[in-house]
């Protein structure tokens, strides 16, 4: 199975996959109900430094994604986080939700790509 990403605000394309919100704070608009979440993840994302730092501007991009893959490599979460994604992925697509308008420069493209490496 696959590894996707999908904006939170956008309608969902698929509903059968594992849906994981890894954004540190719940999307400004977005109900629980609509959400339709199966984990909200987010002791995953980005520390709030980091999330500050960056502020979503794409020329700081490859020194975030190298920061992000730092804490990811110190996160005590990680264990749990990484057991998650290796069973779900034995049975549906894991859709990891994010709420940023750059479809390419966040957290959740950082993380599937890390997913992606350690599989």
């Amino acid at each position: 199975m696959q590894i996707k990403k999908e904006r939170i605000y956008t309608k969902p394309v698929d509903l059968t996959g594992y849906r994981i919100l890894v954004d540190r704070l719940w999307p400004r608009g977005i109900s629980k109900v609509n959400a339709h979440l199966d984990l909200w993840f987010k002791e995953i994302a980005p520390s709030n430094e980091l999330r500050k730092w960056y502020g979503h501007e794409p020329e700081k991009f490859a020194e975030f994604k190298q920061r992000y893959l730092n804490e990811i490599a110190e996160n005590p979460h990680k264990s749990e986080f990484l057991k998650i994604v290796k069973e779900q992925t034995k049975k549906q697509d894991v859709i990891l939700l994010f709420g940023a308008k750059d479809l390419e420069h966040n957290q959740a493209a950082v993380l599937a790509e890390y997913l992606q490496n350690i599989e």
